[in-house]
């Protein structure tokens, strides 16, 4: 299947580019591993040989398209569900113009986490199969490996809605049958509100103390799109600078958190691409809990129309107790 895609996503990217209809083809490029694919801006068709489209394209596309929509240069991007979030949530914030966007719709083939393979001892990948009864089979330079797929998944697939939010594609690429999944992507937030608030505070000393500033998180984080981040500012006295206090290692965290609550997609990047292996998403998934709670089910990105709870006011809000207590008085 996979191998389909990419032919297809390469026959695709070659067509919009030959023909003038987009100044760049956004999609993936093959790593120097298997398994190291990264985004890449394609910008001739000579170098689409190397556009690949594999179980290790795990990377959302969408905030890419920031940087291009600055230069007028219009650009085809192939989406998954997962990237229609971000794609959607960056529209509502002015931060592309779709104009200048070409969307094309492809199927999920589910990314595979490298750290769960390693940590099983698989190495040296070459190659991977996707079996229709939820097996994958690994070519690696010591012979196959068959293992349940599902094991392996990343997070942010293993949590994924399985459905697109509402993309005007312009085109769609192929369809491809949807996973049949169960998984509750809030059951580790119920653990940890279930612990006391001291042994809360304690696992999230422990997991932020890890942070060594790198600003990953902030930087590949498609509601991080501020033009310029209160973390960035040379006079503010907290820029780039690693933790010297507990109190650095909470709040630059907390207040990332913050400010996505209500826009976060929960696509997980922030997780991913941590060095560190600090569980950020959990941060972000609570406060998605929260919203959920309080103010009805909301998915940021489904649409490009609604607006976020935290965003607007409504007389059955939460904090209408305080003007039920002014109307006592």
């Amino acid at each position: 299947m996979q191998e389909k895609i990419t032919k297809l996503m390469q026959e695709k990217a070659a067509q919009l580019l030959e023909n003038a209809q987009v100044d760049y083809v956004l999609g993936f490029k093959q790593g120097e591993f298997f398994y190291d694919n990264s985004p890449f801006m394609f910008s001739t068709a000579a170098q689409l040989n190397e556009l690949v489209f594999n179980n290790f394209c795990a990377p959302t596309l969408s905030k890419y398209l920031i940087d291009s929509g600055k230069k007028a240069k219009k650009v085809a991007i192939f989406l998954r569900a997962c990237d229609s979030y971000n794609f959607n949530q960056l529209l509502k914030e002015n931060r592309i113009k779709r104009e200048l966007v070409h969307v094309i719709s492809i199927p999920c083939v589910g990314m595979l986490d490298i750290l769960k393979l390693k940590a099983e001892g698989v190495k040296n990948i070459k190659a991977v199969q996707n079996n229709e009864d939820g097996s994958i089979v690994l070519s690696t330079s010591k012979g196959d490996v068959q293992l349940n797929k599902v094991d392996f998944l990343m997070e942010k697939c293993l949590a994924c809605r399985l459905d697109s939010a509402q993309v005007e594609f312009d085109e769609v690429l192929c369809e491809a049958a949807k996973p049949s999944r169960t998984y509750d992507r809030f059951a580790k937030v119920k653990e940890l509100e279930a612990m006391s608030p001291q042994a809360r505070f304690e696992f999230w000393q422990q997991e932020l103390s890890k942070c060594i500033r790198c600003n990953a998180c902030k930087d590949i984080c498609p509601a991080c799109s501020c033009e310029q981040c209160v973390f960035d500012n040379a006079n503010a006295g907290i820029s780039s600078k690693a933790n010297s206090t507990e109190f650095e290692e909470q709040m630059y965290h907390i207040v990332r958190a913050f400010h996505v609550a209500g826009r976060c997609t929960d696509c997980g990047e922030c997780s991913r691409i941590c060095p560190q292996g600090i569980p950020l998403y959990l941060l972000n998934r609570k406060f998605i809990a929260d919203i959920n709670e309080f103010y009805g089910t909301y998915q940021a990105g489904a649409d490009c129309d609604s607006r976020a709870p935290l965003l607007k006011f409504e007389l059955d809000d939460v904090e209408s107790t305080v003007l039920n207590k002014k109307e006592e008085n």
